[in-house]
């Protein structure tokens, strides 16, 4: 089978960047993927994969070998970029990098993910129990998991375990960050910045609620981390006028279900006490993203060590195992065994420098597809 890995991933190196770049030019913002999704179904459908859909999530869903299973191995790569673009984004190649925003979060492990599929096609390789190849919309921001909601939702009860492709080599998650995001508007009389002046000022009494969450101690448990941020703040009408209104859009994460709770109050009384003191404050959760459920942690152990190994071994790289706040959310929080691992080498995610390594590359066609056979095996 190795041979047979080594032999597809040297003869489709160049589809392989092809591919890549055809998806860096497809805009694909959360909840506007249908573009990018459009192009992957018809890609999956002229490499001979049948009974492709795109369901209402907008995901992109290849059901392989999963007929009347109840044991299905599902893999994911997210569509989405986190970046508003509705345009396509510039892609630079300078030889030994390959630039453009969202390249490595998560287009490139997308691509892999679509090659993976086309390999077990043309090899005939059906695992015992179906694999369900997902092209998902939503992981980023606010999309707040709703493809991987969708396909829970769609195949509740199915699923053996879950693998989804994102970010780079160096890390894998074993274990999720739940996070709860708010936005949270202020209104106040406002004014003329000079007849008024006294008058309430919505960014002033804005500022004030962000100093407060800045005050948070937060909480800890064992080797938990639980971390807060304000992310976008707006408002005003000029610089002579009296702010009637300010917003922010705000969040607090955490590895572990009981200080995500803690957090909640601690927010939730900042919030009350602004009301309390006659403030006209609007608050709504924009994002809930669930942490682990009961979980068999020896399977996931398992997964892990399994991807891990086949990294390590491909890559010559130590591999951490870390919490992150992934699609894997979803599942783990189901108790389905979960893992999150990239197949790509860069830097720069989140920002518009981001960069693929070119040369690593070939290598993370062989993780993916080793990754999927390993995982999807009968003893497994």
């Amino acid at each position: 089978m190795k041979q047979s890995i080594q032999a597809y991933v040297a003869e489709h190196i160049d589809e392989l960047f092809d591919l890549l770049k055809d998806l860096c030019s497809i805009p694909a913002p959360s909840h506007h993927e249908e573009k990018r999704a459009e192009f992957c179904r018809a890609w999956l459908e002229a490499a001979g994969a049948r009974s492709v859909y795109i369901d209402d999530a907008k995901n992109v869903v290849f059901p392989y070998g999963c007929e009347n299973s109840n044991e299905i191995s599902v893999f994911f790569a997210h569509t989405d970029t986190v970046f508003p673009d509705t345009e396509p984004m510039p892609l630079v190649d300078d030889g030994e990098n390959l630039r453009c925003p969202g390249i490595c979060d998560d287009t490139a492990n997308l691509a892999v993910l679509l090659m993976t599929a086309k390999f077990l096609l043309e090899q005939k390789i059906i695992p015992p129990h179906g694999i369900l190849f997902v092209c998902n919309s939503c992981e980023e921001g606010l999309g707040n998991l709703k493809g991987a909601r969708q396909i829970f939702a769609d195949y509740a009860g199915r699923v053996k375990q879950f693998v989804t492709f994102d970010g780079h080599f160096q890390d894998l998650a074993d274990r999720c960050v739940g996070s709860h995001r708010y936005e949270v508007e202020l209104r106040t009389e406002g004014g003329h910045s000079y007849e008024d002046f006294g008058n309430c000022n919505a960014i002033a009494e804005l500022s004030r609620l962000i100093t407060e969450i800045y005050a948070i101690d937060v909480p800890t448990v064992g080797n938990s981390k639980t971390t807060y941020n304000v992310g976008i703040i707006e408002g005003g009408t000029s610089v002579n006028t009296i702010a009637q209104s300010a917003k922010m859009l705000c969040e607090y994460r955490s590895d572990n279900e009981d200080c995500l709770a803690v957090m909640q109050q601690n927010f939730e009384t900042i919030f009350a006490n602004a009301k309390a003191r006659g403030l006209d404050v609007t608050v709504k959760k924009i994002g809930d993203r669930p942490c682990m459920g009961k979980v068999d942690l020896e399977k996931i152990d398992q997964m892990a060590s399994i991807a891990t190994e086949i990294i390590t071994r491909n890559m010559g790289i130590s591999v951490g195992r870390v919490p992150m706040s992934t699609d894997a959310n979803i599942p783990l929080s189901l108790g389905i065994p979960s893992i999150c691992l990239g197949v790509c080498e860069g830097g720069g995610m989140h920002t518009r420098e981001e960069w693929l390594v070119k040369k690593s590359y070939h290598l993370g066609l062989l993780v993916g597809i080793e990754t999927v056979i390993a995982l999807t095996k009968e003893n497994n």
